[in-house]
């Protein structure tokens, strides 16, 4: 069993980014093992903590097709719609509300 390096936050040497950092290349990992971990340290509790992988090993990023251009539109359009009243709520509700303003809070509605 291999331990892999561990840096201290913003200390990792070039040629190692997070996914995050990869995607803004417009890179991915593609399918490599993790290089290393970069610790961020935080009072009274564990560490964040984030793995890194080699940039020269990074694959591009696959491009989108019509059909996940289309998916992501249906599950994007699905957000939006609430479920008590069935209408497109013009936003993403929110999950804590489960349903648009009007239906959460009807009784402001009607007070104005």
């Amino acid at each position: 069993m291999s331990t892999i390096p561990v840096y201290r936050w913003r200390l990792a040497p070039h040629g190692l980014a997070t996914r995050r950092q990869l995607r803004a290349l417009g890179l991915r990992p593609g399918g490599q093992d993790v290089a290393a971990q970069v610790e961020r340290p935080r009072r009274r509790r564990e560490p964040l903590v984030a793995y890194l992988y080699r940039v020269e090993q990074a694959k591009p990023v696959r491009p989108m097709t019509p059909a996940k251009w289309a998916a992501l539109a249906k599950a994007n359009a699905a957000r939006r719609i609430c479920p008590e009243c069935r209408r497109d709520a013009g936003y993403v509700i929110p999950p804590s509300l489960g349903m648009c303003t009007p239906c959460a809070f009807p009784e402001e509605q009607r007070a104005a």
